[in-house]
């Protein structure tokens, strides 16, 4: 047990939070002003020339802004550098399209300077211009499947430029189609079935490709007409498709497609599920897709039979990066696999095709408006070591922390905010500036962000050679020497030799009393310790509410004893000064009491919180009350204190025989705990008699009312269920009966029915053996 509890005990004495101020411990024991406010965003250091005292290290020049001020470091020696944030380029943002230079986001360049662990917050600005370009590029399936699609997708050109032209004026279309990659068993390799795909040989289909590029984005919607009329329909072997091909190389041959710097939509037509990376191994194909365009000379074809599929991870970077919206507009039977392929991509929708496609055209109305309503500013490139937060606030009055900001909902020219909160590691100290950008998913305007850290202190004081240093054996800076190779201590005083020497540290048995090492012949102490020799803790004083002298705000521990401020006393400093909780109309506790350690202590006779209650201050009836009922019966407000406020009442019970010919005294009644107590006062100067009757039970006609309806309700719901049961069994009864007398009435025929005939033929089976 001995052993136990002295393992315990060191445990504690060791334990890094057993000692000191949580406020003051956040701050590291260190050595240099750039290591200080490295350690901890609310660390301050004190560059005031001899600031430590006797036996102090320099190190405990590091600690919070108050414990310094108290210590008695001057304000302006206080090197406590901040961040900063500063908007280097903030255009305003447009109304429209029409102006010469669109700007939706704002502002567009940020510089920051950044303490580690130190949080700035800074606000961006997001508002949609009307009118702004779109650029949509048409991606069709033309497996054989899709063959009555074809047919309406070479009508709808005109149709999804007047639906975008609701939108904005400048609107560009082009065409794309996949079927799948050009190997077993993905297609048939025949020759002939290669020639022509289709499940008849009488009716002609284009040869199987992977991805063709038919038509660049345009506004010329006669020549899209043309283009995609001329398409045919193609074949393949498997059921799911290679569009994941296809979707990547639109996105990447940005110089093929045409793609400018707008809203860029991808609308992905298709009735069936889609191949991935690993697929491609079923034809021998494993070398992953390098995320390049390969489209051959003519910048029409795509032979995928090199490279396997795309992952969707992949696919989803890909588009991110090129800032492409998909649409994938499908037929019923694969919509929830495109539903769930849709939440891992990015400011991505899902429509329902129908078999025909007859409503691509509202679908894709549909989708890029749900799309373009929802703002979805993200993070690209962010350093290591630096972290992000948002906070959004949605023109719904939502606020919403995500990852990245976002807001639904949003309508043309609606102002949306979105405060960014940015922190680094300590670790990022050594990258010197670093970049990284902000942007709204699907549109082309970034946000440049510089982050400069703050790691070193600007001293101003720095000298070299100073002859604080003793004769120049340092250089002075932010109130401490740094002492050239060969000379060691505070004041670069004595040589590296004698400078581990413990001569002049020892008072007793331990050098420094163990709490420290000496340096040049004087003791280097601890942190929190101080003195000659390390004798004076700054950490055993009292603790109160389990913080040392109850806190800075209370009080600072010197020396083992607690120097309380002017509005706390004690050897703690937990008794507060202040009197403002003791207050009532009436004074400081009601005139009643003194006001200590913000609680009052009150006079005799007076009782409560405030001291406001004083059994003898009423009415005999209102003051004896208490006494009476807890003297007869142990119950009611003094049962616990009866002894100390009704040592001088003596109280005698009277039973009903006893109440005759004392009708005509005054008696008190008073509500108690559980009952009417009847009882009658007589003072005889300090003493008090008091005659109690026994205790009658007070009448609650709520009580009575409630217990009424219960058992009201009760008696009526058990005979509904009786007459319901009775009437039940009656019709049972009735029923049976009649079924009993039809069944007596029944006459059976055992004559052979007439439509059976037996057998003309019998067969036996020879092989078959019979005992």
């Amino acid at each position: 047990m001995v052993a136990v509890t002295f393992i315990l005990t060191l445990g504690l004495l060791l334990y890094p939070g057993s000692y000191g101020n949580e406020e003051t411990d956040i701050c590291k024991h260190t050595l240099s002003c750039s290591e200080c406010i490295k350690s901890h965003p609310s660390c301050v250091w004190c560059s005031a020339k001899n600031f430590t005292q006797g036996g102090e290290s320099e190190g405990s020049r590091c600690a919070t802004r108050l414990e310094l001020l108290q210590r008695g470091c001057d304000e302006k020696q206080l090197m406590d550098p901040k961040g900063l944030v500063q908007f280097l380029k903030d255009v305003p943002l447009s109304d429209n399209a029409d102006e010469e230079t669109v700007t939706q986001l704002a502002p567009q360049k940020v510089y920051l300077k950044l303490r580690p662990g130190e949080k700035r917050t800074f606000q961006v600005r997001f508002k949609r211009a009307e009118g702004y370009p779109i650029d949509l590029y048409y991606l069709m399936d033309l497996s054989y499947s899709m063959k009555d699609d074809l047919e309406n997708v070479k009508k709808l050109g005109s149709d999804i430029q007047e639906v975008l032209h609701n939108v904005t004026k400048s609107v560009r279309i082009g065409f794309g189609s996949f079927v799948d990659k050009t190997v077993l068993p993905f297609v048939n390799t025949m020759k002939w079935h290669m020639q022509n795909p289709c499940p008849s040989r009488t009716e002609r289909c284009q040869p199987a490709f992977s991805y063709r590029h038919v038509l660049s984005l345009t506004s010329n919607l006669t020549l899209f007409q043309q283009r995609v009329s001329a398409e045919n329909i193609s074949g393949n072997l498997d059921t799911p498709e290679g569009g994941f091909d296809a979707i990547l190389q639109a996105a990447v041959c940005t110089d093929h497609i045409g793609w400018r710097n707008v809203t860029r939509l991808l609308v992905f037509a298709s009735d069936d599920v889609f191949h991935m990376a690993g697929d491609g191994k079923l034809g021998g194909i494993y070398i992953p897709t390098d995320g390049r365009c390969h489209l051959n000379e003519n910048g029409e074809y795509y032979n995928s039979n090199m490279f396997d599929y795309p992952s969707v991870g992949h696919l989803s970077q890909i588009l991110t990066a090129a800032n492409i919206q998909p649409i994938f507009a499908v037929t019923s039977n694969v919509l929830p696999t495109y539903q769930g392929l849709s939440e891992l991509i990015p400011k991505s929708a899902v429509g329902e095709l129908k078999e025909d496609s007859s409503n691509v055209v509202n679908l894709i109305s549909q989708a890029y408006n749900n799309l373009s309503s929802t703002v979805n500013l993200e993070h690209v490139n962010l350093p290591k070591g630096i972290h992000i937060s948002y906070d959004s606030h949605c023109p719904d009055l939502t606020k919403q922390g995500k990852p990245h900001g976002l807001c639904s909902g949003v309508k043309i020219n609606q102002m949306v905010d979105f405060n960014v909160t940015l922190w680094m590691d300590e670790k990022t100290c050594q990258g010197g500036l670093q970049s990284f950008k902000l942007r709204v998913l699907g549109f082309n305007e970034e946000i440049n962000v510089d982050v400069e850290p703050v790691c070193h202190c600007d001293c101003k004081d720095e000298e070299a050679f100073s002859s604080y240093c003793t004769g120049g054996y340092g250089n002075y800076s932010c109130g401490i020497c740094s002492c050239v190779d060969g000379y060691k201590g505070k004041h670069c005083e004595c040589h590296q030799k004698i400078y581990d020497s413990n001569e002049g540290c020892i008072n007793g048995s331990l050098t420094c009393n163990g709490r420290g090492k000496c340096e040049c012949g004087r003791c280097a102490c601890n942190k929190h310790v101080r003195g000659q020799f390390c004798e004076c803790d700054d950490a055993s004083c009292e603790r109160y509410e389990g913080q040392l002298c109850g806190g800075l705000s209370r009080g600072v521990c010197n020396c083992g004893t607690c120097k309380c401020t002017s509005n706390y006393t004690g050897s703690a400093c937990g008794c507060s000064l202040d009197t403002s909780a003791c207050m009532t109309p009436n004074g400081i506790c009601s005139g009643h009491g003194k006001c200590q350690c913000s609680k009052c202590v009150c006079d005799k006779g007076y009782f409560n919180k405030l001291c406001s209650d004083c059994p003898g201050c009423q009415t005999p009836c209102q003051k004896y009350s208490a006494c009476a009922e807890c003297k007869a019966f142990t119950t009611g407000l003094l049962k616990e204190n009866c002894t100390l406020y009704c040592g001088h009442v003596k109280v005698t019970m009277l039973k009903a025989s006893e109440w005759s010919g004392k009708e005509k005294d005054v008696w008190c009644q008073e509500k108690g705990e559980d009952s009417l107590i009847t009882f009658h006062v007589t003072e005889d100067g300090h003493l008090v008699h008091i005659l109690v009757k026994e205790k009658q039970e007070i009448q609650d006609h709520r009580q009575k009312l409630i217990l009424g309806l219960v058992l009201g309700i009760v008696f009526f719901g058990l005979l509904i269920i009786i007459v319901y049961r009775v009437t039940v069994e009656v019709y049972d009864r009735q029923e049976y009966r009649r079924f009993m007398k039809a069944r007596c009435q029944e006459q059976w025929n055992d004559a052979q029915n007439p439509l059976y005939k037996s057998a003309t033929t019998t067969v036996v089976n020879p092989n078959f053996l019979q005992e």
